[in-house]
């Protein structure tokens, strides 16, 4: 199963498409990666985030992989649409990556040397504005 991977940079995002989940697997929200995992070296990329491959999100605050049922008043995977203070049954999913996971969301912490975000070349600009 294809892991999909979204980077972040600068108000910019780049989406990779990874088949081998293996070096991911037990990581958390919050960990740090070498971007060498995804063919990115020098950078260093943080977990934001994901979501498995039914949809569920990856939440920060439920502990381990798999799915839980959370009652929560707000934040990730909730809509309001109560009254303020109403808690609401919700299924999540943890904040460890696992075989179940289908995207992870990643900021960069530090860039490499490489650039991230390929500018289109000039000669291909000018040639569609013509």
């Amino acid at each position: 199963m294809a892991l999909t991977v979204v980077i972040s940079h600068e108000g910019r995002s780049k989406k990779l498409t990874v088949d081998d989940i293996t070096p991911f697997l037990g990581k958390k929200i919050g960990d740090t990666i070498p971007g060498e995992l995804l063919g990115l070296t020098g950078y260093t990329l943080r977990i934001t985030g994901g979501s498995d491959q039914a949809g569920f999100p990856m939440r920060k605050d439920v502990d381990g992989p798999g799915r839980k049922k959370i009652l929560a008043v707000g934040g990730v995977g909730i809509r309001k649409k109560k009254g303020k203070g109403v808690r609401q049954r919700k299924t999540v999913a943890g904040n460890t990556v696992w075989r179940e996971t289908a995207a992870l969301n990643l900021t960069v912490v530090e860039a490499g040397s490489q650039p991230l975000f390929e500018e289109p070349k000039e000669e291909a600009a000018e040639a569609a504005s013509e």
